[in-house]
C-alpha cells in the first residue's frame, strides 16, 4: 500500500517535472501538491539524500531535479520512500528476509504469490517515467 509521504514524494516530484528548470520554493510546492509544509520538507530531504531532487538556500533557491524526469522511475521514487515494493519482505527482491515461522521459503505457496504481486507491481512502476506521470497528472488546460 501506497503511504501518504510517497503520494505527497510523487505529488512534488511531478510537480517539479511540469517546472523545468524554475527552482520551487517549499511552500509553494506544499500548496501546488496540497501538502503539509513542513512533512514535505522532510520527503524533500529524502528525496534529494536519493538524488532525485537538488536544493539551493537562498532568496533564489528553491527545489528542482536532479536528473531529467524521463530518466527518473516511478519506481525507484516509491522504493526510495516507502522501502520494497513487496508486500512481505520474503518476496521482496533488495530487502529479503525470511519468516520466521516458513520452514522451506523455496517451496512456500503464500511468498510465490506474493513475488508474483510484487512483480507484476514492479513492472508498471518501473516501465514508467516520472515524465509520463507528470504529463499525465498535469492540470487540466484552462479554456481560451
Amino acid at each position: 500500500m501506497l503511504t501518504m509521504k510517497a503520494k505527497y514524494a510523487l505529488r512534488a516530484m511531478s510537480e517539479l517535472a511540469r517546472s523545468g528548470e524554475q527552482r520551487l520554493q517549499a511552500h509553494e510546492l506544499a500548496v501546488r501538491c496540497r501538502a503539509p509544509g513542513k512533512f514535505l520538507e522532510t520527503i524533500l530531504v529524502d528525496l534529494r539524500t536519493a538524488g532525485f531532487v537538488e536544493s539551493r538556500r537562498g532568496q533564489r533557491g528553491g527545489h528542482m531535479l536532479a536528473l531529467p524526469a524521463e530518466d527518473i522511475m516511478i519506481g525507484d521514487l516509491i522504493r526510495a520512500i516507502d522501502g520494497p515494493l513487496a508486500p512481505v519482505r520474503c518476496a521482496s527482491v533488495t530487502d529479503y528476509k525470511p519468516c520466521r515461522d516458513c520452514p522451506d521459503p523455496d517451496a512456500c505457496a503464500l511468498r510465490a504469490l506474493m513475488r508474483e504481486s510484487r512483480d507484476a507491481l514492479s513492472q508498471v512502476l518501473d516501465a514508467r517515467s516520472l515524465r509520463d506521470f507528470a504529463l499525465a497528472d498535469a492540470p487540466p488546460a484552462a479554456p481560451h
